[in-house]
């Protein structure tokens, strides 16, 4: 069966894995109104290992939930629906530990376990219900109002539609308080679950706190959609400090990543100068040091920044993310031929990392070097069928079947591309082509055959 599209307004950047020239692509059509995703092998593992237990211990099957990185600088994260999380960069710069973002997750996974969003859309539904009510009564008011000449009636009524409006908004807001609180309850359930603090909840709302202008006392609190930040802090602060995890700290080596992570989402988001500022060169820590040879092949010398990344990895050999840094640097300064060695030991010390096989591939494409090709569709096989949704692995996988004179196999992974990324019409058009050139019944004509029977379901 073909996977499911991604929605046109889900679009996606990325940091490492993908040319630069699609994050271009991605971001104009970011400015369109799409989600601009960002894809990246670090962060996405460390997602993964500061959700793994959360989700365990909220009853999730593994992989049946998926945090994806949005790129914006705000602290906010949310979920679409019981399958995705969305998590800005914004928030993990500013988590100050890995536990803050740990808190983050299962807030944000006390809501998917709870059915959070099923009952607020029926409570939409009902807010829409009391509106309409509303609506019918005051627009009566305004006929008769008319109808007798009296002003002060024909007023009335439209007051009374204002009214029946902010009724209905503030019932739906009421309702999204509740389901908030229930989630940070939900949430410490799940920190004491996996024997870890809640500190890093606490912290996460005394910032927010400081973020609303005199703690919020001018704000009107039935018209937020969340509890006002310094009610937050003493229900959780009361609950938290009864956990015998209350003082359990992060482990070294995640604080190590953490702060890892925090200066790549600098290198790569923020200018140059402003990277600087915050990694001086006085600071020697390996964080700065990664920041400082990002910024500098992507905005410097080469030569001088793989320098920098060769004392990156003499530093710390076995981390996956400083080889595949260096396999990067060389592709997208087009030298593919360079990259495929730090990118092969990448994959040796990371091997189920589907971005960096991606990668791998692109540079054994980029080569143009015949005796390439198989190891090209090799791993790009393997990237696509970790994780569908890379589609430049589509792309590059069906450069290199082109190149095999597969030209079925080559318009179906053209297909499988489109398909994914939500233009049904282009898939169907490749499909159609594959289907003709690959064997009847065989495992690609029928998935090809999939992707033209395939019928947008209605919203």
């Amino acid at each position: 069966m073909p996977f499911k599209p991604l929605a046109k307004k889900t679009l996606s950047l990325c940091f490492a894995g993908v040319i630069a020239a699609t994050s271009i692509v991605s971001s104009a059509n970011a400015q369109r109104g799409g989600i601009p995703l960002v894809r990246d092998s670090e962060i996405e593992a460390l997602m993964r290992d500061y959700s793994a237990e959360i989700f365990k211990a909220a009853g999730f099957q593994t992989g049946f939930v998926n945090i994806h990185l949005v790129n914006s600088k705000d602290f906010n994260a949310f979920v679409a629906d019981g399958r995705r999380m969305f998590m800005n960069l914004g928030t993990l710069q500013q988590a100050e530990t890995p536990n803050e973002v740990i808190g983050v997750i299962a807030h944000e996974a006390g809501h998917i376990q709870g059915g959070h969003l099923a009952r607020i859309r029926q409570a939409a539904a009902g807010a829409r219900a009391i509106g309409i009510f509303s609506q019918l009564l005051a627009g009566a008011a305004v006929v008769a109002g008319a109808a007798s000449g009296s002003g002060a009636a024909v007023q009335g009524g439209f007051g009374a539609l204002q009214g029946g409006q902010s009724l209905a908004q503030r019932t739906i807001l009421a309702h999204q308080r509740t389901e908030e609180a229930a989630a940070d309850r939900a949430a410490l359930i799940l920190l004491e679950k996996t024997g870890q603090s809640a500190q890093g909840i606490i912290s996460t709302f005394e910032r927010l706190q400081r973020q609303i202008p005199l703690s919020g006392r001018f704000v009107d609190p039935y018209l937020l959609s969340h509890p006002l930040p310094r009610e937050r802090v003493r229900a959780v602060r009361e609950k938290a400090q009864q956990s015998p995890y209350f003082n359990r700290k992060d482990p070294p080596d995640l604080v190590k990543r953490h702060r890892l992570m925090q200066a790549k989402i600098a290198a790569f988001t923020e200018h140059p100068t402003t990277v600087g500022r915050r990694y001086p060169k006085k600071d020697k820590s390996l964080e700065a040091d990664y920041a400082r040879a990002i910024v500098g092949y992507r905005h410097g010398n080469v030569k001088r920044a793989q320098r920098a990344i060769d004392k990156l990895i003499e530093r710390s050999p076995r981390y996956p993310y400083f080889w595949e840094l260096k396999g990067q640097a060389y592709l997208e300064s087009a030298q593919p031929a360079r990259a495929i060695a730090p990118l092969r030991k990448a994959i040796s010390l990371a091997p189920r990392a589907p971005l960096m096989k991606a990668m791998l591939g692109h540079a054994l494409v980029a080569t143009e070097d015949p005796k390439h090709t198989q190891e090209a569709i090799k791993v790009l096989r393997e990237a696509v069928a970790l994780d569908q949704s890379i589609g430049n692995a589509h792309r590059q996988l069906a450069i290199a079947y082109a190149r095999e004179g597969r030209i079925g196999d080559a318009e179906l992974a053209t297909a499988n591309g489109l398909f994914f990324f939500g233009d049904i019409k282009g898939a169907k058009t490749y499909a159609a082509r594959a289907k003709k050139r690959l064997p009847t019944g065989s495992r690609g004509w029928l998935q090809a055959d999939d992707i033209i029977a395939y019928r947008r379901p209605k919203l």
